[in-house]
């Protein structure tokens, strides 16, 4: 049986933007036929994932997502070492070429123009740069630098024995963003990598109106007999929102992800309770101070089939107590499902701001626990 980890929080915002739709302005989306305040999963992922924090702590531990990578760990330090254009533009494709579909000639021709430029004007002869962001495992990232040390040393490409040893798979996967959250390569599936960890989008549990902030800036040299105009005139959108997120782990799937290292099994466990708890996403941060840490979470372990306890907000709360109106629905909701379908966890930790209840070194002693 499976064993999974649940996480339930309830984390409040002053006003801010913290994740912003291609308007520029807060995302939200409709639950219980009301417009709510929304964070992706994607940015909350991102923060938690880039925070100082979690870097810090799983130092060693940390893959890389990039489409640069070809050309910042293979072809500048080939070029930087002497090695001629052609070689080092050669190599960088042959290992590129490893992570990556490649297009084949029909499909490049229709990507391009007559004079060889994709629609956007782009050259896209040199093919250093993948299309797709591409996860890299630490362990990768080590092979490669070596690899290219070496051609570099001997001066010549590399051959396909070399090449072959540098993908790994899960059983050699040493880093735990690529066993959190997944890895998905077109071009060679079997190297593709399931996520042990389900994030939600962040939602908030009452209604929300968007509302515009209009500003300006003005030039310190301006002479207010003279000039008292604004230099910039602009508009931002924002809002505020208590939200419910919900985070489901695959304890097992965890483990095998990191190839049985217990040990690193727990620091991610903590890791990741510790940044869901206190890590808020980037987004208009100097223009908001919008940092926060949860007033609520519960955690939930067992080998029971996971439940979001979302549907406790499908009807926004309306009051003044909005905190703990939330706790409470969401407290309600958890024991009407353990009364019609029996207990959904075998054991819980609740940490709760209001009322001083649990430690957060207690909670994350509990979630790192078989």
């Amino acid at each position: 049986m499976t064993t999974f980890i649940q996480l339930h929080l309830l984390t409040a915002y002053a006003p801010s933007n913290l994740n912003r739709d291609d308007l520029g302005r807060p995302k939200t989306a409709k639950m219980g036929n009301s417009d709510r305040l929304r964070i992706s999963s994607q940015s909350l992922k991102r923060a938690w994932r880039k925070s100082d924090f979690f870097t810090g702590s799983l130092k060693g531990n940390i893959g890389f997502r990039s489409r640069k990578f070809i050309i910042e760990w293979v072809y500048n330090p080939m070029i930087e070492e002497g090695i001629s254009e052609e070689m080092a533009r050669s190599c960088a494709i042959k290992i590129a070429d490893l992570y990556r579909k490649t297009k084949s000639e029909n499909e490049e021709k229709k990507g391009k123009d007559k004079k060889g430029k994709d629609k956007k004007g782009k050259d896209k002869s040199n093919k250093l740069e993948s299309e797709q962001l591409i996860h890299i495992s630490n362990n990768e990232r080590k092979e490669i630098n070596k690899l290219v040390e070496c051609l570099i040393c001997e001066k010549r490409e590399p051959n396909k024995e070399e090449l072959s040893k540098l993908l790994k798979t899960r059983k050699e996967n040493d880093s735990i963003d690529i066993a959190l959250f997944g890895r998905m390569l077109a071009a060679k599936t079997e190297f593709n990598i399931e996520a042990a960890c389900q994030v939600s989008h962040a939602l908030g549990v009452s209604t929300v109106t968007i509302e515009d902030d209009f500003f300006t800036a003005v030039d310190d040299l301006n002479e207010d007999n003279f000039d008292a105009s604004s230099a910039h005139l602009g508009e931002r959108g924002f809002a505020s929102a208590l939200f419910y997120t919900y985070v489901c782990i695959s304890r097992d799937l965890l483990l095998e992800n990191l190839n049985g290292d217990e040990v690193l099994v727990e620091k991610t466990l903590k890791a990741l309770t510790e940044s869901a708890a206190k890590v808020a996403p980037t987004g208009m941060q100097n223009s908001f101070a919008s940092r926060a840490y949860t007033s609520y979470l519960l955690i939930e372990k067992g080998n029971q089939q996971p439940r979001s306890l979302a549907v406790a907000y499908f009807n926004p709360i309306r009051s003044q107590d909005l905190v703990n109106d939330a706790i409470t629905r969401l407290e309600e909701q958890r024991d009407k499902f353990d009364r019609v379908y029996g207990q959904c966890a075998d054991s819980r930790y609740v940490l709760n701001s209001e009322t001083g209840e649990g430690t957060l070194s207690a909670a994350l002693d509990f979630v790192a626990q078989k």
